[in-house]
């Protein structure tokens, strides 16, 4: 049985990583689970400088899911890379680095340092941030700027490149096609769904950034069906993430056409949930007889 998956230039032992912003930077977990089984580990989101947050409270609970308003709070590259880099290197598991700025010379800075960072084997854009250069809109949510903040990191970086898509747009494909043009390796769908909950007896939003982002089971419908869409729109691999909690979940979004996926909220229920799910996935193919798990990258798509 073959679980090998290929992102870009990086080949992974197999499908299943973590979600960035769910797994802190990988050490937070390894009590808990064996790093070394993993696809890779996706870490929290790093800035140039370390990043307070967003006032509280930043975390509610939803029916099926929860909404945060962490505000991408991080201890900066830096203090990553000389705290956490080693820790990260006794493991057997590919390493991928979320990164973020609020313009495009922070985000090509950041990535030009991180890609001199023995042990980091990939990044992964967040690009549902605001741009301040821009008027604050959402970098992922315009196609020029989306183009433009790729390219810029493109031509800083060798690394395995991904680009992780903002739902909250009208037509995800186009987004797709665009990161594709720009550079990107890889594309990760998708990212969390912008809500609110309101306290009806103060009659005020409950979280202190007012909005925040949904994830978990409530959101995995939303992220199937894109990741079914932005498989016929682009050629590159997609990994597929939003709401996972079984090998079932993970499975779904292969067949729409995921190459890998990313297990996020379920960690903070249980924080096995990865290594779960990868057994759920050998278990399946041991019962479907499949000795490749690339044979279901699409399959919906058959035919």
């Amino acid at each position: 049985m073959n679980l090998e998956v290929k992102i870009g230039k990086l080949i992974l032992k197999n499908p299943v990583m973590t979600a960035s912003g769910t797994f802190g930077y990988g050490q937070e977990y390894a009590e808990f689970i064996d790093l070394n089984r993993l696809g890779a580990v996706v870490v929290k989101g790093l800035s140039l400088l370390p990043k307070v947050g967003n006032p509280p409270p930043r975390i509610i609970e939803t029916p099926a899911g929860m909404l945060n308003a962490i505000g991408l709070q991080n201890i900066g590259i830096e203090k990553f890379i000389s705290e956490k880099v080693p820790f990260l290197l006794g493991f057997d598991t590919s390493v991928i680095v979320n990164f973020f700025g609020d313009s495009v010379e922070e985000y090509v800075k950041a990535a030009g340092r991180l890609s001199s960072v023995d042990g980091i084997h990939g990044l992964e854009m967040n690009i549902s941030c605001p741009n301040k250069q821009a008027g604050w809109c959402i970098f992922g949510t315009d196609p020029k700027v989306t183009s433009q903040v790729v390219g810029a990191v493109r031509r800083e970086t060798d690394l395995p490149l991904i680009v992780k898509l903002s739902p909250n747009v009208t037509d995800i494909s186009l987004m797709a096609r665009v990161a594709e043009e720009a550079g990107a390796d890889a594309l990760s769908l998708i990212n969390t769904l912008t809500g609110m909950v309101i306290d009806i007896k103060k009659r005020r939003p409950v979280l202190g950034n007012l909005t925040g982002g949904l994830s978990g089971p409530a959101i995995r419908p939303v992220a199937v069906r894109m990741v079914y869409e932005v498989y016929k729109a682009v050629k590159i691999p997609i990994i597929g993430m939003g709401g996972i909690m079984s090998a079932g979940d993970a499975l779904e979004f292969m067949i729409a056409g995921a190459t890998a996926v990313a297990v996020g909220t379920a960690n903070f229920i249980k924080p096995s949930s990865t290594v779960e799910i990868l057994d759920g996935i050998v278990s399946y193919m041991e019962a479907e007889k499949l000795e490749e798990i690339s044979s279901l990258t699409g399959a919906a798509h058959a035919g």
